[in-house]
Order: structure tokens, then C-alpha cells, then sequence
């Protein structure tokens, strides 16, 4: 793994373009001045100590150990070294609804984008803590194995859309087995499930699931999202509402009477998402009642500095650079005339 600790400093190299710009106008000049006395042919033997090609060889070294110091203080590091950590915390499986209906405008700017925001808050508030995301519609899938990346939780929420399953209804019991086998095997952490849905088109065998979940010890918590008065859905891409067989306009309501079954009998709570941030202190202060207990997290650290490296690359680039003259070496010169006789 290779990083800079300081990147800014790579910035310096905007200066290179310009500088070498500046020294081939110079050296254009020099030419054309040049050709003001004479024919540059007939004039080479007046100099036979000038050499055409040393200053630029000079220029080009002294150019790349400017564009290597500009490395150098950017702190080059490489070689991450992989180290297992234990930290006290708990394991959290986020289970989101991402059926049409979470795409209703009853809160804004939509359910599933007020979701999306809502877990990414929570994401927030975990320290030390190991999180997981499963999505589902009809079925239910892991959009992110259980883990202690939080940059990674929250790049995978972005990618979240109904198109991911194309398989329609709430699977909320097919999320919860699915919660239920993505926790690690140790023993002794607090574990809960949070679901967030609008908990419309429940499937059979949701209060099962949650009720295998309870006994296994892990606490499952409801986020109901939208409105009992409820809205239309949207069809992406247009401006029409989806509509039934007969071509009345769907309305999709908050079951907040399922959300409150389901927590209840997964021994949690139930909270109803709004336009503010309630519902996440809510569920973020129950989940810090659980349990907390050492979890074994992989970490990457010890980055190798490189710039020491770098450093002698610069030193050895300015040595050559300062040995080599800009004129003829004379000595070479007598080396080829005596080797003539």
C-alpha cells in the first residue's frame, strides 16, 4: 500500500511545466541571437570549447531532482503493515427497505434518501463498533459484510437504489435470517438488528424470524420511515406516479403498527423518522445500553517512510549535475590528440 503523508506538497510540481517552458524559450533566444553574428555551422570551430548538449543535460537533472524534492516533502510511505486490535464496542446489522415505496416524497427529499442520511449519522456516532448493511425488497442481500471500515459502510449507502433488487415487497424476515448469519461467531458482544422500512407489504414469517433473533440474544430495532397519511410513488425518470391495474395512483402509508410488532417482540424499540435527526439519538441511545465487549479488528498500520530514499536519489542527481561542465573538458581533449599521433 503506498500513500503520501503529506500530499499538498505535491503541488510544487505545477512549477515544472513552467520552468521548462522558461528554459526552452531561453535557450530559443540564445539561438537566435546567435544566428545574428553568423551561421551557427561556420562558427562552431570559433568554440571549441562550447558544448551543445552539457547545459541541457545540466537543466534536465537539476529539473528532475526539483520535481524529486517536491516527492521528498510529501513524505512518501509504503508498506502498511496489517495488526490485529481489540476494542471494546458491539456489532450493529442495518437492515434497509429499498422497495418502490421507499422512494415516496412524504418526508424529504424521500424516504430512501432520508434513510440512506439517517444511517449515515449513525455510521457516525459508532466508535469502536463493527457495522454491517443489508438491503431488501422482495429478498434481501448483504450490500456490506459486517466491518469496522466505516469509509467503506458509507461509499457502499451511496451506491443504494430500489434498482439493486428487482424482486418487489418487504422481505423483512428474509433480512432479519440474513442479519442473524451475518454477525461473527464470538461470544459475549452486544449484537442488534435495526431495520428501517415503511413496513408496507410485509411477508409471512417476519415475526419468526425476529423471535429465532431474540433468543440468540441480539435486540432488534425498528426506524419507521414516511408518514401514516402517506404518498405516491414516483417512477424514476418521469413525473407520473405508479398506478394500480385499475389506473388509480398508489398510495404508500407508514405501517407503524408492524414497525412496533416487529420491535416488540425482538425486545428493541420503535421510532418514527421525520424530517429532523430524533430517530437516530433515539436508536443510537438504545444501542449504547448493549453490551460492549473486545472485538478483533484488522487495522493497517506502521507506514514505512520513503523519503530517505528520495533523498539520495536528489543527492546523487545534484553530484552528477555539479561534475558535469558546461564547457568541453580540455583534459579529454589533449586524451584524443595524443591517442592521434
Amino acid at each position: 500500500m503506498f500513500r503520501f503523508e503529506d500530499p499538498n506538497y505535491l503541488y510544487l510540481l505545477l512549477i515544472l511545466p513552467f520552468l521548462a517552458a522558461f528554459y526552452l524559450y531561453s535557450n530559443y533566444r540564445r539561438r537566435q541571437a546567435l544566428r545574428r553574428f553568423g551561421d551557427p555551422v561556420l562558427m562552431a570551430p570559433l568554440m571549441p570549447g562550447v558544448s551543445k548538449y552539457r547545459p541541457d543535460v545540466k537543466f534536465w537533472l537539476v529539473f528532475a531532482a526539483i520535481g524529486l524534492f517536491a516527492f521528498l516533502l510529501a513524505r512518501p510511505q509504503f508498506g502498511a503493515k496489517p495488526q490485529i486490535v481489540k476494542r471494546s464496542g458491539i456489532e450493529v446489522l442495518i437492515a434497509l427497505d429499498i422497495s418502490n415505496s421507499m422512494l415516496a416524497q412524504d418526508i424529504e427529499p424521500s424516504r430512501l434518501e432520508r434513510a440512506k442520511r439517517l444511517i449515515s449519522r449513525m455510521v457516525d456516532e459508532l466508535e469502536n463498533d463493527k457495522v454491517g448493511l443489508i438491503v431488501f425488497a422482495g429478498d434481501a442481500y448483504t450490500q456490506l459484510p459486517i466491518t469496522s471500515d466505516y469509509i467503506s459502510a458509507k461509499m457502499f449507502l451511496e451506491s443504494i437504489n430500489p434498482s439493486l433488487i428487482s424482486k418487489q415487497g418487504t422481505a423483512i424476515g428474509a433480512a432479519v435470517n440474513l442479519a442473524v448469519r451475518s454477525f461473527t461467531p464470538q461470544e459475549g458482544v452486544g449484537r442488534t438488528i435495526i431495520i428501517i422500512t415503511d413496513g408496507e407489504n410485509h411477508e409471512k414469517g417476519t415475526l419468526e424470524a425476529v423471535k429465532s433473533a431474540r433468543e440468540k440474544g441480539i435486540q432488534v430495532n425498528v426506524i419507521g420511515i414516511g408518514t401514516p397519511e402517506g404518498a405516491p410513488i414516483p417512477i424514476e425518470g418521469t413525473r407520473d406516479y405508479r398506478k394500480d391495474r385499475e389506473g388509480n395512483v398508489v398510495v404508500t402509508r407508514l405501517n407503524e403498527a408492524m414497525g412496533q410488532e416487529i420491535a416488540k417482540e425482538g425486545n428493541g424499540i420503535y421510532t418514527r423518522a421525520d424530517n429532523s435527526n430524533a430517530a437516530q439519538r433515539v436508536i443510537s441511545a438504545e444501542i449504547d445500553k448493549l453490551a460492549k465487549a473486545d472485538i478483533e479488528t484488522t487495522i493497517y498500520t506502521d507506514y514505512n517512510e520513503q523519503f530517505q530514499a528520495v533523498a539520495w536519489l536528489i543527492l546523487l542527481i545534484l553530484l552528477v549535475e555539479l561534475l558535469i561542465l558546461e564547457s568541453k573538458n580540455p583534459l579529454f581533449k589533449n586524451i584524443r590528440l595524443f591517442s592521434n599521433k
